[in-house]
């Protein structure tokens, strides 16, 4: 054997260790239910306490009091619009709704992180994100009462319609991130044209063959856009270790582009990660993974139970992570609110809570033809003739009651 064949197999053989640490760490199973863990990104800790990050404080420095009382009140109010949509559905105002209850810090975070021209792509839980994008609650109310199909205008708001659809809405947030790639609008350097799309899903949908789809796609062509999980450790009535066998983030690694995992219930952390994946995507770094750590505290909708499926012990655990009281801990102990604020946006709240529910109940029920409206953009024969069939039919039945 040659001198170098032998340096050569020493050398492979000296490797090993470090490759089997890192398989051991890839492998490794993930706990039911923890705190994050050491990687996770976090600048408030639930008792309301600042922690510093080199990495992402520099983030939350043009942050003002008002900005900081501004992320306060939108997590408030939007909690508040889901109590009230949970309580109209038991009610049979609406067909169904799926709560965001736990993870408002996520879809504030990252939802007042987006720029203007950046574009959302929603699950059909994402109501905070919603608010930020300037979406009035009532549309999403219309959309589960059945009266609309989500009412906005998503090129006006930059918010796209709801996709129940599991993991559908990556690859239409993908393609429409290689889109604005191809038009030129991003990477210039002009804040004000430079783009990105945010993509969310939960930690469910990961599994999903559209998601993983999405993420070789995002990859081998640079899009810019940050795909935002929040992991709200329940895929309906399925835990994550029968999800995954590493952390979520972890996946970004095999398909070429970073992830980070962020603290799902600590507003600041989130909008300082979510800000970074979003600069990297506009200045043409591609896409970003975040992981938001976070809690499902309700029903996935509100036709599961699931009592059946997880112990009340595991929510307690959850509850003192809350991300509203860890924010107004903050604001408190900093003197950045006062008594009266905190006053105030509970009776804004209240307020808001009153016009959701008379407008709710107020909404007028749709002509049933209107199914055919919004099909294409130019008539179609096809819709046309299916629209004149219903007609008839239902003509059919007029005069009735009277014989």
């Amino acid at each position: 054997m040659s001198d170098n064949a032998v340096a050569s197999s020493g050398s492979a053989a000296s490797t090993r260790p470090a490759e089997d640490d890192v398989l051991a760490e890839l492998i490794a199973p993930v706990p039911e239910v923890g705190d994050g863990g050491p990687e996770m990104v976090q600048l408030l800790t639930p008792e309301g306490q600042r922690v510093e990050n080199a990495e992402y404080d520099h983030y939350l420095e043009d942050l003002s009091d008002e900005d900081l009382r501004g992320f306060y009140r939108d997590l408030v109010l939007i909690r508040r619009v889901d109590a009230e949509a949970t309580a109209l559905q038991r009610q049979g105002e609406l067909g169904i709704w799926a709560s965001l209850l736990g993870q408002e810090a996520a879809q504030v975070g990252s939802g007042r992180a987006m720029r203007p021209q950046d574009y959302a792509f929603p699950t059909y839980r994402e109501h905070g994100v919603a608010w930020c994008r300037g979406v009035n609650p009532l549309n999403l109310l219309g959309l589960f009462r059945g009266v609309n199909h989500g009412g906005w205008d998503p090129n006006e708001k930059n918010f796209h319609l709801y996709t129940i659809v599991i993991g559908a809405q990556t690859l239409h947030a993908t393609g429409y991130a290689m889109g604005i790639q191809r038009d030129g609008d991003v990477g210039t350097g002009d804040a004000e044209r430079d783009a990105a799309v945010i993509a969310y899903f939960g930690d469910g949908a990961s599994a999903q063959g559209d998601v993983n789809e999405a993420f070789v796609y995002a990859a081998v062509n640079n899009a810019p856009v940050v795909f935002f999980c929040q992991n709200n450790q329940w895929a309906i009535s399925e835990p994550n270790e029968r999800q995954t066998r590493i952390p979520l983030y972890q996946r970004a690694r095999g398909f070429g582009f970073p992830g980070v995992r962020v603290d799902g219930n600590d507003v600041l952390a989130v909008y300082a990660v979510a800000t970074q994946a979003l600069n990297a995507a506009r200045s043409g770094q591609g896409p970003t993974f975040v992981e938001a750590y976070t809690y499902r505290m309700g029903a996935h909708t509100t036709s599961d139970d699931p009592t059946k499926y997880r112990v009340s012990a595991e929510v307690e655990v959850w509850k003192h992570r809350d991300p509203i009281e860890r924010l107004k801990a903050y604001l408190v102990h900093e003197k950045k609110a006062d008594h009266e604020f905190f006053e105030a946006i509970d009776r804004e709240a209240d307020a808001l809570a009153a016009e959701v529910r008379e407008g709710c109940l107020s909404m007028p029920d749709p002509s049933g033809d209107s199914m055919f409206d919004h099909i294409y953009v130019e008539p179609h024969p096809l819709v046309e003739a299916e629209r004149a069939e219903f007609a008839a039919y239902h003509a059919g039945f007029e005069g009735e009651g009277s014989h």
